[in-house]
């Protein structure tokens, strides 16, 4: 499934023989190996994803269920790492989501998979991780617009770097990942549950 998925990110759902996916496993190429597994080049592109969906799940939930034992870190640093955990996530996926822009409109159902499986359940992570910080305690807001909005940053951030080699205007990483956070810090209901910040 791995190398499927990256043959068909490299060349093209359309492009990549069964053959090539085969040689590529390393089986004997054109001898019918794939097809003792899977009944279609489809069910094998089916299979990466749904194979994604159960791993992303499982990240989603052991990053809320650890997310508690950062509480005692600056919120300022706990949203950069966030970010940075976005962005990871985002190259880690890559082989998949060049083959969602490519290709994946031939299969609706598989696009279906994908915004339930992997898309949705991300930004209601970041939603709920958002709304436990216990800085933004009684903040009266729309965490899950606001997570569309931030995650939605990370994502386009990623993409333009992916398909025209080079981050917005140039904004390197570092960059965008402080100004991000300097972004969720403005959600903070009452400043005064910050630390101060050291006078220089």
């Amino acid at each position: 499934m791995a190398e499927s998925l990256r043959l068909f990110a490299e060349r093209g759902y359309a492009a990549t023989s069964v053959a090539e996916i085969e040689a590529a496993a390393g089986l004997s190429p054109g001898a019918g190996g794939l097809y003792r597994h899977f009944r279609s080049k489809e069910e094998v592109l089916a299979s990466a994803i749904r194979e994604h969906i159960e791993r992303t799940r499982k990240q989603v939930n052991e990053v809320l269920a650890g997310a508690s034992a950062y509480e005692d870190r600056p919120l300022q640093v706990r949203l950069k790492m966030t970010c940075h955990a976005g962005l990871a996530k985002m190259r880690e996926e890559q082989d998949l989501i060049r083959v969602l822009f490519r290709d994946l409109d031939q299969f609706p159902n598989l696009v279906a998979e994908m915004r339930e499986g992997i898309v949705n359940p991300l930004y209601d992570g970041i939603a709920a991780w958002l709304s436990a910080q216990p800085e933004f305690a009684g903040a009266d807001e729309d965490w899950p617009a606001i997570a569309s909005i931030l995650g939605g940053a990370v994502v386009n951030y990623w993409l333009a770097n992916e398909s025209m080699y080079e981050p917005p205007t140039r904004i390197d990483e570092k960059r965008f990942v402080a100004s991000w956070a300097r972004l969720g810090m403005g959600l903070v209901a009452d400043p005064d549950r910050l630390p101060r910040e050291p006078a220089s």
